[in-house]
């Protein structure tokens, strides 16, 4: 009887974690309301801010943006590719708007991987579907927050950058983090 109770217990747990490890991730939601318009929720693919009506703020301000070519080299020799990148923004967002394209044509620069990015729209509470802004306490955005290969947060950029430019901000946390 013991062994029968080990053996069900036993099959138990492993269905249970294969349930977690199944759990499926929700991409691309967004809302409509009458006061805001549409807005994403969750995370994204980048797909979605081409479509409209985010691709507006979205192509133009991405095709606009001049990156100093000197400082992607810099974040190159630095290995910003092996570093996760976590983003919350707000498609309601002025701040959002402005430096989301700017940050990703930084990221196309440097070629760095689309699976290290994550990108997590938020509503004007700051709050996502799914909690993912919970852990990193998000008080205003975007957040653009810098992980370490390991997950540990090594630094962030909220708002707008703090040197004038993403590029130069992306490089002084990549110096602090050594």
């Amino acid at each position: 009887m013991k062994k029968l109770a080990k053996y069900a217990l036993f099959a138990l747990a492993v269905v249970s974690a294969t349930a977690c490890f199944n759990e499926k991730k929700v991409y691309n939601r967004s809302t409509v309301s009458e006061k805001h318009g549409k807005m994403l929720l969750g995370r994204q693919t980048r797909d979605q801010l081409k479509q409209e009506p985010f691709n507006a703020w979205y192509e133009e301000e991405y095709k606009n943006y001049e990156y100093d070519p000197q400082t992607i080299k810099e974040l190159q020799k630095k290995n910003l590719t092996s570093h996760n990148i976590i983003v919350f923004f707000g498609t309601w967002c002025g701040d959002s708007h402005r430096e989301v394209p700017r940050l990703l044509k930084i990221l196309d620069a440097v070629k760095y991987p689309e699976q290290r990015l994550t990108l997590v729209a938020v509503n004007r509470k700051k709050e996502t579907p799914d909690g993912e802004d919970v852990p990193y306490n998000i008080k205003r955005v975007p957040t653009i927050i810098v992980q370490n290969k390991y997950g540990k947060e090594v630094g962030r950029i909220i708002e707008s950058p703090n040197s004038g430019s993403l590029e130069n901000d992306l490089l002084e946390i990549l110096n602090k983090s050594k």
